[in-house]
């Protein structure tokens, strides 16, 4: 299609506005991986006890949950840019404390800082790059909503850890360099347009709850599943793997600690990336079968000794982890008005943080008490059995997206038309639609 002059810097707007949002989610999570590496350093600084770890990714959770379900629909009404931007302004003050934290208390602080900038940030991000979607590139959104944030999880980490093992002091080069970043998006993102005009109703959308439109309630429900297995997946390896690491197999270096989470979240932005233009029913079977072989096959690892075998085992299970979760955008997207979109991203991170933090906070006070070992082929088995659930689940409904996941097969047609194409993309539903 040809664009007349004067669409044509709309279409540039737009796509400038898109790379902004996605560069933006990318550091936002590279930011939530990056505190990691530091935690069993600052406990020895700090005399904490291993409960108090426990407690500052517990206050992490809380925060998080109660930021999505309080302001989850807020950029609904106010805009995506100011809520965006006043965000990553309060991100930037949860990595300065930090930083300067020289005790539990302040730890705590930062933490529930940085709880409420991501609950607010998750949302509004993923409507924004759903919102900017190119007409041209049908469901790309709902990749790089998976891409962008995994992209950043595995570079926050990797950089945390490696910088651990060279310098002997890395905390200030890693928050104060955070702290310049997302201080230069909180001003960089007026540059991207505004895809949500200011509308009535923010004060009785602060009113703690879940918005689901009921075009979306159906693909919500079938998929949750899904949702909760992929995002219990990564708990696991977020809160157990550089002590199973360290402690299982032996490996002292932080680099190698961190690297459990760099391989999960890297393989899944990646098989994200492979996969986007499969039907979202099959995607989301994919995801969730590798969820549950993953985790399997990392419980035979630790049962081996085998640390070759468990990295094997995170690629695995990093490949459904980025798939899983994808699928369900996919599935739900088409459905979902521009206005109602940030509220419905807002259900989806509340069943996933659900899942991300609760078993998380469970290990980890259950480990002192039952060891590592044990704790860890309780979680891991119950993952196992989750994503095994959710896959048959997942296999056994019906696609709620128009095009009923047509023919679950990667699109060769070059017009992309009709109801397959509406699937595929992250537009709102159209009336003409079955």
């Amino acid at each position: 299609m040809t664009h007349s002059p004067a669409a044509r810097p709309r279409e540039a707007h737009r796509r400038l506005g898109f790379v902004l949002v996605a560069a933006a989610t990318a550091a936002m999570m590279a930011g939530a991986s990056a505190p990691s590496p530091f935690y069993p350093t600052l406990q020895e600084q700090l005399h904490l006890l291993p409960v108090a770890t426990t407690g500052i990714f517990a206050v992490y959770a809380v925060a998080l949950l109660a930021a999505l379900l309080v302001f989850g629909s807020v950029s609904d009404h106010l805009g995506r840019r100011p809520v965006i931007s006043a965000a990553f302004i309060l991100l930037a003050c949860s990595v300065t404390a930090f930083l300067l934290a020289d005790s539990l208390a302040l730890l705590l602080v930062a933490r529930v800082l940085q709880g409420i900038a991501s609950g607010l940030l998750l949302t509004t991000l993923s409507a924004a790059i759903a919102d900017l979607e190119a007409e041209d590139d049908p469901g790309s959104s709902a990749a790089w909503n998976t891409v962008a944030p995994l992209g950043g999880l595995a570079l926050g980490a990797l950089a945390s850890g490696l910088l651990l093992d060279v310098m002997a002091e890395p905390r200030t080069l890693v928050f104060d360099s955070l702290t310049g970043l997302y201080l230069a998006f909180a001003a960089l993102v007026w540059a991207a347009p505004e895809t949500s005009p200011r509308a009535p109703g923010v004060a009785a959308s602060l009113r703690p709850r879940l918005t689901l439109p009921p075009a979306a309630r159906a693909g919500f429900v079938s998929g949750a599943p899904a949702v909760f297995a992929g995002w219990a997946t990564g708990g696991l390896y977020l809160s157990l793997g550089a002590a199973i690491v360290h402690t299982t197999f032996g490996i002292r270096e932080h680099l190698w600690q961190g690297m459990v989470i760099t391989i999960l979240a890297g393989v899944g932005a990646a098989a994200a990336a492979v996969l986007h233009r499969f039907g979202a029913r099959t995607i989301t079977i994919f995801g969730t079968t590798a969820l549950a072989l993953g985790t399997a096959l990392s419980l035979l690892a630790i049962g081996l000794h085998s640390f070759g075998l468990f990295l094997a085992a995170v690629v695995v299970a990093g490949a459904g982890f980025g798939t899983a979760f994808m699928g369900v955008i996919r599935s739900i997207s088409p459905l979902v008005e521009d206005h109602e979109r940030a509220g419905t991203f807002a259900s989806l991170f509340v069943v996933a943080y659900t899942a991300f933090g609760i078993p998380a906070v469970l290990a980890g006070l259950l480990a002192p008490v039952l060891s590592l070992p044990v704790t860890t082929y309780a979680y891991g088995g119950l993952v196992t059995v989750l994503a095994a659930v959710a896959a048959i689940s997942r296999a056994r409904s019906s696609d709620a997206a128009p095009d009923r996941d047509a023919k679950d097969s990667v699109s060769t047609d070059s017009d992309a038309s009709g109801a397959g194409a509406m699937a595929a993309s992250g537009s709102p539903a159209r009336p003409t639609q079955g």
